[in-house]
């Protein structure tokens, strides 16, 4: 007979769970193994709430398995490491993010790319090497594979700084990928949530002009005067839509709704790159004319590798570059998911999890 969450493994957690396609989360008693010779064991200090959680809890996406302790932009202490560890001792403040296993032997891993491992296993919603299933950082601690885990640099803090353990590798990875670092060349970020707000931080220290691209034209102040870009474009003013026609190198689409891809093309440049990294729950429509007419391309990209996610922890150190955050208790999530699902939050949400969660 199957074990409980509570009995699968030696050690006693205690965290929030879904438990069916509701979406509402509750305390929930289940159990992390033992810390392996390779492993880290880190007390959760911090984590973000992303958009994905929310999805996952929801079952949008059609593959969730409940119950489901989201969470995978997680801050927090090491508080051990196996013998085998090398990268880490007790005490570092470490990162954990969007995934936490990968077969480490493909050409993806040989490459530093595990996210695209044919075997990578996400933090939670996903079943570990051992075979039992991950849950994530709503959570008082979690134990993880050395590879998977990540030194967060002095200075960084640990609160704003989580969310840049998925929203920040999202919009950074592809922006390395596709070659849009060069100081002076035009971004669009269509979406100004979780990913887009930090795409634009990111696109200003590569020195890029930046314009929000949006359909909310009260977000225009907040784009420029707090974020830092350079312009505001609303997508629902024809003479404006109409006068940047062609005018962007890149767009980096973060909007997670069906919405037209056509009007974004038109606002690049010849051999313009728009990526898509919005996760709509229905396919969008690709409109061939303007692609070949302009040798546009339409991209994707998903997170980063290891090796990547520390480098840009490390540049967003350099830069000052942090999440603005919400920061609630663990008994306020429902009331957040409530919100971010409405995109009423400016622009993340993180639990404080050290000082909130605990068993009733």
């Amino acid at each position: 007979m199957a074990k409980s969450p509570e009995t699968e493994h030696p050690n006693k957690v205690f965290g929030w769970a879904a438990r069916d396609k509701s979406g509402l989360l509750s305390p929930f008693h289940f159990s992390r193994r033992d810390n392996g010779e390779n492993d880290v064991t880190v007390k959760i200090l911090y984590c973000g709430v992303c958009h994905t959680d929310l999805h996952t809890i929801k079952n949008d996406w059609g593959y969730s398995f409940y119950p489901v302790v989201p969470g995978h932009e997680i801050v927090g202490i090491a508080t051990k490491v196996g013998k085998n560890v090398t990268k880490f001792k007790e005490g570092d403040r470490v990162g954990v993010g969007v995934i936490t296993g990968s077969c480490q032997s493909c050409e993806s891993c040989d490459q530093d790319l595990e996210n695209y491992c044919p075997e990578m296993a996400f933090t939670y919603n996903a079943i570990g090497s051992d075979g039992t299933k991950n849950y994530g950082g709503y959570s008082e601690n979690i134990v993880v594979d050395q590879r998977f885990v990540l030194r967060f640099p002095e200075g960084l803090p640990s609160d704003s700084g989580a969310p840049l353990l998925c929203a920040g590798i999202t919009v950074y990875s592809p922006m390395k990928y596709y070659n849009m670092t060069e100081a002076g060349k035009h971004l669009g970020v269509a979406g100004l949530g979780g990913l887009g707000h930090v795409a634009v931080k990111i696109g200003k220290a590569f020195g890029l002009k930046v314009t929000v691209i949006s359909s909310s034209p009260d977000k225009e102040d907040e784009a420029i005067n707090r974020l830092g870009a350079d312009s505001f474009l609303v997508t629902t003013d024809p003479r404006k839509m109409k006068a940047a026609i062609g005018t962007m190198d890149f767009i980096i689409d973060t909007v997670s709704a069906v919405h037209a891809l056509y009007p974004l093309l038109g606002l690049l440049k010849v051999n313009g790159k728009l990526i898509t990294l919005g996760l709509p729950d229905k396919p969008l429509e690709l409109p061939i004319f303007p692609l070949v007419l302009g040798r546009k391309m339409v991209g994707g990209s998903d997170v980063g590798g290891m090796k990547e996610t520390q480098e840009m922890l490390d540049f967003c150190a350099k830069h000052n570059i942090t999440a603005d955050i919400e920061l609630i208790k663990m008994d306020e999530i429902n009331s957040a998911m409530e919100r971010l699902a409405k995109s009423d939050v400016r622009y993340r949400f993180v639990i404080d999890v050290a000082n909130s969660l605990s068993p009733p």
